[in-house]
């Protein structure tokens, strides 16, 4: 068994999370043993796919009738709302381009129940097997000396520090995390992620402009640096409005940040004070952040990395391996 882990179009993708998710795969496929290329020249028995712009839908429907075609669903028309210019407008039909793509394949793969049943509501044909992005749990630790280093680099010595990591789009909560330091004065509010301000509406660009001496933008970070943050943060704010997982999150909880999200559905399984601290609204997350400044919020940080000590690579990778050998089996 010979996997081709289609790239071609990576370098638009990698600062994003589908990006970090073909990095996970590699990994993952290393850690279960699979053979795999990403030379679409080279021989393979199987494709797997993960993105879904014009050229990656070409190539499938070229190559679908050699070899069986796995393709990893991690968008949706939910979270393709609120993204970049127009994307509300243009949603119902990237919803149909979906629809096609998805078809396409002999298996989908999405990474939670709640994406599962988007997916099934568009009455797809393929069968949907669920698997998380996982998380390399021998990297995202926190390391003796990260606060110290934190702070030289980010002058957060003697500060509260709130974070977020994702790109600059209404989804993700930016506005809300700008209001939140524009509310917090004597707190440092820093925002790790970038996106080309080309594409960005004009509230949005406005918001990362804002000039506030507690707020930064350092833009695209290693993802060294990001462990540095979430290990080194007091509170890791997850303002998002739609995710089908979120490998951020994972990524936090992983390195045991405390965490503030939003209220929504995808995270109903995770118990508010327990896993994480939720908020419905923006009332809602200023009044928990000022009960966590306050120090009148349990600690969550123990239970929430429970919650991702069963989604490791390893784990990711044996679960890759026996669904490509089920779609073989059915193939031939």
């Amino acid at each position: 068994m010979k996997i081709l882990l289609y790239k071609e179009d990576y370098e638009l993708v990698k600062d994003s999370g589908v990006g970090k998710a073909i990095v996970h795969q590699e990994r993952a496929l290393q850690a279960a043993g699979v053979h795999y290329t990403t030379d679409v020249h080279d021989t393979f028995d199987l494709v797997h796919i993960n993105t879904v712009l014009p050229k990656t839908k070409a190539f499938v429907r070229r190559i679908k009738s050699q070899v069986p075609v796995v393709i990893h669903a991690h968008s949706t028309m939910e979270d393709f709302k609120d993204s970049f210019m127009f994307s509300n407008q243009v949603a119902p039909l990237f919803k149909h381009w979906l629809i096609h793509h998805y078809n396409q394949a002999d298996r989908l793969i999405t990474p939670t129940n709640y994406a599962k049943s988007i997916l099934e509501s568009y009455k797809l044909r393929p069968k949907i097997t669920v698997v998380s992005n996982g998380i390399d749990l021998n990297f995202w630790k926190t390391q003796e000396g990260d606060r110290e280093k934190f702070d030289a680099i980010y002058h957060t010595a003697g500060k509260k520090v709130v974070i977020s990591v994702g790109l600059y789009i209404k989804r993700k909560g930016i506005l809300d995390f700008v209001n939140m330091a524009k509310a917090f004065p004597d707190v440092e509010f820093i925002w790790f992620g970038y996106t080309n301000p080309n594409l960005l509406p004009p509230d949005i660009k406005q918001a990362v402009q804002t000039q506030l001496a507690n707020l930064q933008f350092p833009g695209y970070v290693s993802s060294e640096d990001l462990r540095l943050a979430y290990s080194s943060c007091d509170l890791y704010v997850f303002p998002t409005y739609e995710e089908t997982e979120g490998i951020v999150l994972l990524e936090a909880l992983a390195t045991d940040a405390r965490v503030l999200l939003r209220d929504i559905p995808i995270y109903r399984e995770l118990q508010d004070g327990v896993h994480v601290y939720k908020a419905k609204d923006a009332q809602a997350f200023h009044d928990k952040l000022a009960a966590f400044l306050a120090g009148k919020l349990p600690p969550t940080e123990y239970a929430g990395h429970e919650l991702v000590a069963d989604k490791s690579i390893e784990a990711v990778g044996a679960q890759l391996k026996t669904i490509y050998q089920e779609v073989l089996d059915d193939w031939h």
